[in-house]
């Protein structure tokens, strides 16, 4: 019986993909990953992370908005510091009778000038230590709004809601 031409072109094809090993097709599959790298790169690193002192114990809270870049206070039981800069120490900060702290006063206004790039609302966040005095933390508070610098913030320890636990 006579093959027509279609039944030999369908054998041929037949034959031709017995013998083909199954490949993948490896550059689909390196842009996958390419993307897939570039992702987690840019979801990474689109949280500003504060740098924390290493005598500054946060206190833990359930914030849910992320910093903003501001000028940074930090408060341990020794020293009150502008940008990493020591300013003045908390014994003379709480013995001073004044409702604000000079130095700290001096300190804001003449970075006020220096740092426009850094914020956009003259913005403060307050590293305090956990175990600081209210006192302490209400005479910084206003010597921040005496400077101008009204927009406050406070750098807590994100803990995990009940939700997500």
């Amino acid at each position: 019986m006579k093959l027509s031409r279609r039944a030999k072109r369908m054998q041929q094809h037949h034959a031709r993909s017995k013998d083909r090993n199954a490949a993948l097709n490896m550059v689909s599959l390196m842009d996958i990953f390419t993307i897939l790298v570039f992702f987690l790169l840019v979801n990474a690193t689109s949280s500003e992370v504060l740098p924390s002192p290493k005598n500054v114990t946060l206190p833990d809270s359930s914030a849910e908005k992320l910093p903003k870049r501001n000028l940074v206070i930090a408060v341990n039981d020794k020293e009150i510091s502008l940008q990493g800069v020591p300013i003045v120490s908390v014994k003379a900060a709480m013995k001073s009778k004044d409702k604000t702290i000079k130095p700290l006063y001096a300190a804001l206004k003449k970075s006020a000038i220096k740092v426009k790039d850094i914020t956009d609302k003259k913005g403060v966040t307050i590293m305090g230590d956990k175990d600081i005095p209210y006192a302490l933390l209400k005479k910084i508070m206003l010597t921040c709004s005496g400077a101008e610098f009204t927009n406050l913030s406070f750098a807590v320890n994100q803990k995990q809601s009940v939700a997500e636990s």
